[in-house]
């Protein structure tokens, strides 16, 4: 997260929360999403697979539950649920008159030892990042390399090794573009709604090709950009880019925007008209997303950080997306992206025992909720549940969530067979619904199909196979467990239910 969203967000915090509220709240630790063990995250950066494992570095505060002193926490995992917590991978660099926050960025494996940094004959890990210089207001591209598996790493001598002498210039990706023999970065002039792309043979000496820019939504600033080459349909005959940009979403909240088109290592050019805007997700907490690296079968897959809203947590600050395999599809409107929780997730939920699985064919809903938390299962907020529905006379139906029918307090995530909106509202206190994060999406085939990952204090809804996505999070009391499905004002047919509680999920 930027000094800018930073500024913004604390605009939003209550003094509770800028004062740091050490009270505990463990009700709202997420179980099958990534926290740091303590203190603050936000974006995810370095992603890359090496040797079995995941591993993942953020933008982590060492020190306190709250922004600052921005460094490259880490962690790995083998099943993308249960991570180990490493020490600091990158920290920040204070000298005399000189302090360097370790901002976002990539990690990536050098295999043919382009850079140099390598030893004894093994591939070096190299990570470029943004060098950001709060007291001389400056933003440069620094490189680090690591020879230990990506456990520590040494400063290349020769940084920056990028510098426009801007303020604001950052979150550098690279590719390697093996018809080209030679890495391309991506980054970001914020401000400007700029991206720039630089070539590179050896990871050390860039030159500007092409810029990509005022394209799309242009309302906020653009930062954490990304550049992914995937096959349409899966076909390897159809190759298109996926440019991804955090910026907004739908309603100029915080999100993410893409584009779909062709880049040569100079050029991106976009498939639809300049005005056109996608966006990634349609909640207002989802962000600066990356791509993994070094996948193996040629997977792509995402992290995103999930932005925390005004509610204080203890003792960490911050949390990672569901893991989110990606794909280009076809369709009536051109190429979109599609998205799904990674299917190597799948593993963990075949392996759970029968007691938390729910299983549910061809059940009428009319005018009512058919509670789904009987008998103390399902009881702690750590549902995954796919259903699929099929729309009938009813207003509105879909999900009731965290409820506590003793303070009447829920979240709804509602469709709307009128509107065509999937919306997530809550209710504290028998008060009215307010609608905090909508999309717009069709039945396909007649049927709307919702996989609901709901953590703790996060809720993932992916639409139509990962058609369109909406992040959200919320904070419900610790005793507010309950969650049901419901149709009002008429019936609706549930197709099918699959449910997964992965309470204790944790080795």
């Amino acid at each position: 997260m930027t000094k800018h969203l930073f500024a913004l967000l604390t605009a939003l915090l209550p003094v509770a929360v800028i004062a740091q509220d050490q009270t505990p709240t463990p009700q709202w630790r997420p179980v099958y999403h990534f926290t740091p063990a303590k203190n603050w995250t936000n974006d995810p950066n370095g992603l890359i697979y090496l040797d079995g494992e995941y591993h993942l570095y953020y933008q982590h505060n060492p020190f306190e539950n709250k922004w600052g002193h921005m460094s490259w926490g880490h962690a790995t995992s083998k099943d993308l649920v249960n991570w180990k917590h490493l020490p600091v991978a990158i920290p920040e660099i204070e000298k005399k008159d000189t302090t360097t926050w370790i901002f976002s960025g990539c990690a990536v494996l050098d295999t043919k030892n382009t850079s140099g940094f390598g030893q004894n004959g093994k591939a070096p890990l190299v990570a470029v990042y943004t060098a950001d210089q709060p007291k001389q207001q400056l933003e440069t591209q620094f490189v680090a390399y690591s020879n230990d598996g990506g456990a520590s790493f040494a400063q290349y001598a020769g940084n920056p090794v990028v510098n426009i002498q801007k303020k604001d210039f950052r979150d550098p990706s690279v590719v390697w573009m093996e018809d080209q023999q030679q890495w391309i970065m991506t980054v970001a002039v914020p401000h400007e709604h700029k991206l720039q792309f630089y070539a590179s043979k050896n990871l050390r000496d860039w030159t500007l090709k092409g810029e990509f820019g005022n394209q799309g939504d242009i309302r906020k600033i653009w930062e954490c950009p990304s550049m992914t080459p995937l096959f349409v349909d899966g076909d390897p005959a159809k190759k298109k880019w996926l440019l991804m940009i955090s910026s907004g979403n739908q309603d100029g909240a915080t999100g993410m925007q893409y584009f779909t088109g062709d880049f040569d290592g100079k050029t991106f050019t976009n498939d639809r008209p300049a005005n056109y805007q996608l966006f990634v997700d349609y909640g207002r907490t989802y962000y600066a997303a990356i791509p993994y690296n070094n996948l193996p079968d040629g997977r792509q897959m995402m992290l995103g950080w999930l932005m925390p809203f005004e509610t204080p947590t203890y003792p960490w600050r911050g949390q990672m997306s569901i893991p989110r395999d990606l794909a280009l599809k076809s369709g009536t409107d051109g190429v979109l992206l599609y998205q799904q929780p990674a299917a190597t997730l799948d593993k963990i939920l075949a392996a759970l025992p029968a007691a938390k699985k729910l299983v549910m064919q061809q059940t009428d809903i009319r005018s009512k909720e058919m509670q789904l938390n009987k008998g103390g299962k399902f009881d702690a907020n750590t549902n995954w549940a796919d259903l699929i529905f099929v729309p009938g006379t009813a207003k509105e139906f879909g999900l009731k969530l965290v409820q506590n029918k003793d303070t009447k307090s829920e979240a709804i995530l509602g469709y709307n067979p009128a509107t065509n909106e999937l919306y997530v509202a809550t209710v504290k206190d028998g008060q009215s619904a307010v609608t905090t994060d909508k999309l717009t999406v069709k039945p396909v085939n007649g049927k709307i199909r919702l996989q609901v990952l709901l953590d703790k204090s996060s809720l993932e809804v992916f639409v139509n196979g990962g058609e369109k996505v909406l992040t959200t999070l919320l904070f419900p009391d610790a005793k507010a467990t309950g969650w049901a499905v419901f149709a009002k004002e008429g019936d609706v047919k549930l197709e099918s239910l699959k449910a997964w509680n992965l309470e204790g999920i944790r080795n």
